[in-house]
């Protein structure tokens, strides 16, 4: 067999960072796990081929040289998805589809010619036997969570890996809590599922002997899951695993915001090479909070939280949210002030949906409020329901959000407020001269210092962070360029709405 595993194309989005990929010269933040973990799936045997969309064309050899084509995709994605199964219908190329687009709503797509939902551990083998036997079904699902100890290493040798900006990895699936807009429960369920420590740091190895070096996304749903057997066994072995390496690795992943509240797990992540986490803070509206189940929010002061966490050493990015039913017309001057207060730079702001599936879909179901499918965009200014207050008032209200907090003088205001706050830590890496960080200040230099109209606030970040926090320097320049990106997807947003 010839399988083509095709990951469709994801549009400009403001976790595409395409602005700034631009200026360390790379095609995609992130490979595509999902698929690279099925390839290893699939008989040894069989011949295997990835084309990634973000980073490659998709073409009319790489289609006639294949038996299958194995696709997957998010909702961010429907439209390139259907784009590509077309292209193989019209060939004759049969179609596998599976991922969290297809699982949560696989009848919306025709031309697919065998479904593998849920997580692959079960349903793969049970297509591969039915192919084997000649007996193959339309859909193949399943209500079991997998033993993910049993989940091959992913094929990173199918990667050009030149083209990424971070590599990405997983250590649990599932998550503890359980938020009423959220699809993690249907998708991988309330209780986290762990990889072995031995399993983890040999993908690690992985990475690190075919040559990787720099950023690794941890993709959790949430990692700090199963907190005891972290720091009792994952984390200190990471920790020796790092320095005997000379810490190759940063890593970035998804926490919720309880972290903050134990000092142990802080430190730990730290010293094993972590800098960075997203949280979904989502509002400083206790009532909203309570609304949607994040009761991991509640009643605590937030922005201490966030500075417990920044001055430990983490960059922490948040997500945030408006359109609760108790969001009153004061929601969104309170989200900028404590968005402008925390230094969070990466801000993602968007309207409140409903995915299909979700507790808060089911119970706007009953309300007869939906009133579409959601986008899968996050901050594009649209809302599939009915909600409480005025739809003009929340989206104007909303609008003003994005275009305050995305500001070059707000923006800037923050990274310096961030630098502030933010404790650098005392990790010792490898002292090699980053190519691509000379690269990316230089171009930052051209692009943000001399022909953009707000070179002013980018010559006075930088200044006042040479002058004030010198080691924080390249920090400030990463920032500048993120902000780059974050006002283009801002102004694309305001012109939309």
């Amino acid at each position: 067999m010839n399988i083509l595993l095709i990951n469709p194309e994801t549009p400009y989005t403001f976790w595409s960072f395409k602005n700034a990929l631009k200026f360390v010269s790379k095609k995609s933040s992130e490979p595509p796990l999902g698929l690279l973990t099925v390839a290893s799936m699939l008989p040894k045997k069989w011949e295997k081929k990835l084309v990634d969309m973000n980073v490659s064309k998709l073409n009319d050899n790489d289609l006639e040289w294949a038996d299958y084509a194995f696709i997957s995709g998010m909702d961010i994605q429907k439209t390139s998805f259907k784009k590509v199964v077309n292209r193989c219908n019209k060939i004759g190329l049969k179609v596998v589809a599976g991922g969290p687009m297809c699982t949560m709503d696989h009848e919306q797509f025709s031309g697919i010619d065998h479904f593998v939902l849920n997580e692959a551990e079960i349903t793969l083998p049970m297509f591969l036997e039915d192919l084997k036997n000649g007996t193959t079904k339309k859909v193949y699902k399943t209500n079991e969570f997998p033993d993910i100890r049993m989940t091959p290493a992913p094929m990173w040798e199918l990667l050009e890996m030149k083209n990424y900006a971070s590599m990405s990895i997983q250590y649990s699936r599932g998550c503890p809590f359980n938020c009423e807009f959220c699809t993690i429960p249907i998708l991988n369920g309330h209780i986290p599922r762990i990889k072995q420590k031995d399993q983890f740091l040999y993908e690690l190895e992985t990475l690190y002997r075919i040559g990787w070096r720099g950023g690794i996304f941890i993709v959790d749903d949430n990692f700090i899951g199963k907190k005891k057997i972290l720091k009792q066994s994952l984390l200190p072995a990471m920790i020796s695993w790092a320095k005997e390496k000379n810490y190759p690795f940063s890593y970035i992943t998804e926490t919720s915001i309880n972290l903050a509240d134990d000092e142990e797990l802080m430190q730990l992540m730290i010293d094993a090479g972590f800098d960075s986490t997203f949280i979904g803070i989502e509002t400083v509206n206790d009532d909203s909070l309570a609304e949607c189940g994040k009761a991991q929010n509640q009643n605590r002061n937030l922005l201490k939280s966030v500075r417990r966490l920044q001055k430990k050493g983490f960059i922490v990015s948040g997500g945030f949210i408006v359109g609760f039913d108790h969001d009153k017309e004061d929601i969104f001057e309170k989200q900028i002030n404590f968005i402008q207060k925390s230094g969070i730079v990466t801000a993602m702001v968007g309207l409140l949906n409903a995915p299909l599936g979700t507790r808060l879909f089911n119970r706007l179901k009953k309300e007869n409020r939906v009133i579409e499918s959601i986008t899968g965009d996050n901050t594009d200014g649209t809302i599939n329901f009915l909600p409480k207050m005025n739809i003009d008032k929340l989206k104007n209200g909303y609008k003003k959000i994005v275009n305050t907090i995305y500001s070059p003088s707000e923006y800037y205001k923050r990274v310096i407020t961030f630098l502030r706050e933010y404790k650098l830590p005392s990790i010792k890496r490898s002292t090699r001269v980053n190519l691509s960080g000379i690269k990316a200040f230089f171009k930052s230099i051209w692009v943000l210092g001399i022909f953009n109209k707000e070179r002013k606030y980018y010559w006075k970040l930088l200044f006042h962070t040479l002058f004030n926090y010198p080691k924080k320097f390249a920090l400030a320049v990463t920032m500048a360029i993120y902000g780059f990106h974050f006002r283009a997807v801002a102004d694309t947003v305001l012109k939309k709405a």
